[in-house]
């Protein structure tokens, strides 16, 4: 990953020591950029340190497939010197302004598409687009880390080499993390590795970790969850006795609590073996604040309920 990220940066550095600045490019002082969730505003910020001000549209808790920029949001970015958004159409509501803030002259990088598309996992749901919620595989997130660091020295070259160095360093961190979940996962037989949640963010993480992986709504939350899929699932719950199920920060609980009743009342207790972070980070000052420690807290949750409701058994 370090080798990708210097080779991919390469010629944007031999331009920028060639040509110096230009007349869109800040040079001193700190650039100012908008990140539409918190969990691409923290990307952007371990990278950028302390050359770039940082701003998110959304904060904890909030779901980026319904979210609507307010005159706010507009005027904010409108003044941005770059947006950065997750992209994928993860921002459903918000592609309209995205695009004419590119046609206004803001630049704007959709990093989850830095992402081969050859990576990525079709959406059953939409015909022809894929499920957003890269983040969930971290060395998929990791190939992100490039594509920002490129954005950033374009727009601040006297700084161009401690973006490098902070991409690089960052890209280890996530190896090390990614090789963290392969190995804390093992606590769980393939057999437990079932992971039920209220909407289907985790698709990713189940491919690259060994998981089977349903959610009640679909990869949008923008889709509503019928009686009858409620009890399609409940009934894959009982069949395999699945001893817990999450429910997600940035989607209301009545969804899976619906969900538990409809196991229970086929005679199956089904536990909720805590809360998950799906499309948004935690609050500041917690562990969760980060997209590291938001990791952690999630596998976590999944392998501690998933374990302890095993040996219950």
């Amino acid at each position: 990953m370090k080798s990708m990220i210097k080779t991919a940066l390469l010629p944007i550095l031999i331009l920028v020591a060639a040509c110096g600045g230009s007349p869109d490019t800040t040079t001193g002082g700190g650039i100012n950029v908008v990140a539409t969730t918190n969990i691409v505003a923290d990307l952007v910020r371990t990278v950028g340190g302390p050359e770039v001000t940082v701003e998110a549209l959304m904060g904890p808790g909030i779901d980026p497939h319904l979210y609507k920029a307010s005159a706010g949001d507009v005027r904010r970015m409108s003044s941005a010197e770059a947006i950065f958004y997750s992209g994928i159409h993860l921002e459903g509501k918000m592609s309209e302004v995205l695009e004419k803030m590119g046609e206004r002259g803001v630049r704007t990088v959709a990093v989850g598409e830095c992402v081969p598309e050859e990576n990525l996992i079709s959406s059953a749901e939409f015909s022809g687009l894929h499920d957003p919620h890269v983040w969930f595989d971290v060395g998929l997130w990791s190939q992100s880390v490039g594509c920002v660091a490129e954005m950033l020295a374009a727009l601040d070259p006297d700084h161009a080499g401690e973006y490098l160095q902070r991409a690089t360093d960052y890209a280890d961190e996530l190896n090390a993390l990614d090789a963290w979940i392969q190995e804390r996962v093992q606590v769980l037989a393939p057999d437990q590795r079932i992971l039920v949640t209220a909407h289907d963010a985790f698709g990713y993480f189940g491919r690259a970790y060994g998981f089977e992986v349903r959610g009640l709504l679909g990869v949008s939350t923008a889709s509503e969850a019928g009686t009858s899929d409620v009890q399609v699932l409940a009934e894959f719950i009982v069949e395999h006795e699945v001893p817990a199920i999450f429910v997600e920060t940035s989607v209301p609980p009545r969804y899976v609590q619906a969900l538990q009743e409809a196991v229970r009342a086929r005679g199956f207790a089904v536990e909720i073996g805590g809360s998950l972070y799906s499309d948004s980070l935690g609050n500041p000052g917690t562990s969760a604040a980060t997209y590291p420690g938001t990791v952690r807290e999630n596998v976590e949750t999944i392998v501690t309920a998933l374990a302890s409701a095993a040996v219950a058994d």
